[in-house]
C-alpha cells in the first residue's frame, strides 16, 4: 500500500525522471528534431520569471534551483537535479509563461523541448501523459508539504531537512562539499543569513555534523533525522 511520507521542507525534486521510453519511435524523432542542446555556466539563468516558454526544459547535468524573487530577497521553491524537467505547468493551454525563474548552481547542461512538440505529444501519447501527470501530483505534494513546513517548524527543523535533503537527494553521502552559500542556504530555509550561519553553528556544536571549509558532514544521523520529523 501507498503511503503519504513524513512532511519536510526539502526543496530537491523527488519526482521520478519523465520516461522518454515511453515515446513511439517516430514521436522520439520529432522530439530530437525539436530539440536543442544548451550548456550553461555556473550562475547563468535558464528562465525568467513572466517571460515566454517556448520550450519544456530537461536538465541533462548539473544542478539548477527554481525560485521566486522579490524586490530584497527571493525564496527557493525546488532544487532540480539531472534528469528532471523545468517548465511543466507552462503546457496548459492559455499558460505560455514562466511562473518561476531558474538558475544554475554549477555548470550544467540541458536539452530545451519545443513546447508546441511537447503538446502535441501529450496528446497522442496516453501513457506518456499519464506520466507527466504524475510528475506534476508529486510535485504539488511536495510542495504542500514543503510550505506546510517552512511555515510550522521552527528553524532548528528546517535547517534539519536541507541538510538530510542534500545527502539523501543530491549527494548519496553524509559527507559532502557543501557549495551553497549561507545566502543560498536561507533562500531554501525561509530564514535569515544570519539564522542560518547560528544554526550551522548549533548543530557543530550540539556534535550532529562537523564542517571544515566547505566540507559537510553528518556525523549524528538518527539525531538530525529525529529534529527533522519533530521540527
Amino acid at each position: 500500500m501507498n503511503k503519504i511520507t513524513a512532511l519536510n521542507s526539502c526543496a530537491v525534486s523527488n519526482a521520478k525522471s519523465l520516461s522518454f521510453d515511453l515515446l513511439t519511435s517516430e514521436e522520439a524523432e520529432l522530439i530530437d528534431e525539436n530539440s536543442i542542446e544548451v550548456k550553461y555556466k555556473k550562475g547563468e539563468t535558464i528562465c525568467k520569471f513572466g517571460t515566454i516558454a517556448p520550450h519544456i526544459i530537461h536538465l541533462k547535468k548539473g544542478l539548477a534551483k527554481i525560485y521566486l524573487e522579490g524586490l530584497n530577497n527571493s525564496l527557493i521553491l525546488k532544487i532540480i537535479p539531472p534528469g528532471k524537467l523545468i517548465g511543466l505547468t507552462s503546457i496548459l493551454d492559455g499558460n505560455n509563461v514562466f511562473p518561476y525563474s531558474a538558475q544554475v548552481y554549477e555548470d550544467s547542461v540541458a536539452t530545451l523541448i519545443d513546447i508546441k512538440v511537447f503538446r502535441t505529444i501529450i496528446t497522442q501519447n496516453a501513457k506518456f501523459a499519464a506520466s507527466v501527470i504524475d510528475i506534476l501530483c508529486e510535485n504539488s505534494l511536495q510542495t504542500f508539504g514543503r510550505f506546510f513546513c517552512l511555515t510550522h517548524k521552527q528553524l532548528y527543523g528546517r535547517m534539519a531537512d536541507i541538510l538530510l535533503c542534500l545527502a539523501e537527494r543530491i549527494f548519496n553521502l553524509t559527507e559532502f562539499d557543501l557549495n551553497l552559500s549561507r545566502k543560498e542556504l536561507a533562500e531554501l530555509t525561509g530564514m535569515s543569513t544570519e539564522s542560518v550561519i547560528r544554526m550551522l553553528k548549533k548543530f557543530k556544536d550540539d556534535g550532529i555534523i562537523e564542517m571544515k571549509g566547505k566540507k559537510l558532514k553528518i556525523v549524528d544521523y538518527e539525531k538530525l533525522k529525529k529534529i527533522s520529523d519533530y521540527g
